[in-house]
């Protein structure tokens, strides 16, 4: 627990809030409670960075715990993981070695935290050469063990969140790099929700003022959006259910970055943006029939309701993607001729998503 308001917070109370918080987000898991190794990395790691601090002034150790919690909440990955991402900075920020590492947590975190060091230096270096060769560390440690990778993403996340304490040519640096290598990593790994988090962040801070703007029009237009949001889904809420279908919808709004991407690329303005909003459809397949099956007559329903565009139909029921995301996708005209995607997915399909 964290002291009330009125008593002052120790560092040392800070750290322990943030590590219980961490053990918290692993209780919920499905993963073999190891509580001892956690416990022991975060102490090792906490007593090797005790002193040091962020640019923002925080306890350096709090980025390593964001880190962990990160692993664990966002990505869902077990011990090894968390403890490495509690000793990622250790052997570069300390005097202590992978050796070290090695004889106190076993080879295999100390294979991980190799990995993270060996590429820690950034992608973009000063010279071309080291550049490539940063990006081919990149690549062979994540042919070895793909969790250097995914760990390196929630680094580089945790950073981009807090990039603000940053001096402007390290956060243009640091957004740069994110965008071209971070990004499209994380959208390879099917960590879509990252990938977008990782392009906004990066978006906003290369381009503060466009950000802002896209932002604030999302704003006003919440009302409207919310008012036609309703109007599309409620004849699809009751069709479905008349149909008999297990079925809930999800709205989902376009990114500031996704939004700037269209307008760029259509050379559009924001009004003529008309797939901002998007519909989920995820249910719960019939027994006795397949879901591809399920799908199409879901697809069906929907387009028997609403006009689909004859060039926006996504069928990756048939042939997931090579990242196993599988998913029927068609635009349909909602009221007032605007366009809506329309995404069809089984519980099954949903959750691998």
């Amino acid at each position: 627990m964290l002291p009330t308001l009125l008593e002052p917070i120790t560092e040392d109370e800070l750290i322990q809030h943030e590590f219980e918080a961490l053990l918290d987000d692993y209780s919920k898991t499905n993963h073999r409670q190891k509580i001892d190794i956690i416990t022991r990395a975060f102490n090792f790691a906490n007593t090797a960075h005790r002193g040091i601090k962020r640019r923002s002034g925080e306890p350096y150790i709090m980025h390593p715990l964001a880190v962990a919690r990160i692993v664990v909440t966002e990505i869902g990955l077990g011990s090894t993981s968390i403890c490495s991402a509690l000793l990622h900075d250790v052997v570069e920020d300390t005097d202590y070695t992978i050796e070290d590492i090695e004889n106190l947590f076993g080879p295999k975190i100390a294979q991980i935290v190799d990995g993270l060091t060996k590429i820690s230096g950034g992608v973009f270096a000063e010279k071309a050469s080291e550049q490539a060769e940063n990006f081919r560390k990149l690549l062979i440690t994540m042919s070895e063990d793909i969790r250097v990778i995914l760990i390196k993403i929630s680094d580089r996340l945790h950073n981009m969140r807090t990039l603000g304490s940053m001096p402007l040519p390290k956060q243009y640096k640091i957004a740069g790099e994110t965008q071209y290598i971070y990004a499209p990593l994380a959208h390879r790994l099917g960590l879509f929700q990252i990938k977008t988090e990782l392009e906004n962040l990066s978006f906003k801070f290369e381009h503060p003022d466009t950000y802002k703007e896209i932002e604030t029009k999302l704003t006003v237009d919440e009302v409207s959006r919310n008012r036609f949001y309703k109007e599309f889904s409620d004849p699809i809420d009751k069709k479905l259910t008349e149909l008999g279908y297990d079925f809930r919808l999800r709205a989902r709004i376009k990114s500031v970055y996704s939004i700037w991407r269209k307008m760029s690329t259509r050379n559009i303005p924001f009004e003529e943006v008309y797939d901002i909003l998007a519909e989920r459809i995820i249910f719960k397949p019939r027994e006795g029939m397949n879901e591809k099956e399920q799908c199409w007559m879901l697809y069906s329903a929907i387009t028997a309701l609403y006009k689909p565009h004859p060039e926006r139909i996504r069928d990756w029921v048939s042939t997931p993607k090579a990242n196993g995301y599988e998913a029927l996708h068609v635009t349909v005209m909602g009221p007032g001729g605007r366009w809506v995607e329309v995404q069809i997915r089984s519980e099954r399909m949903n959750d691998i998503a």
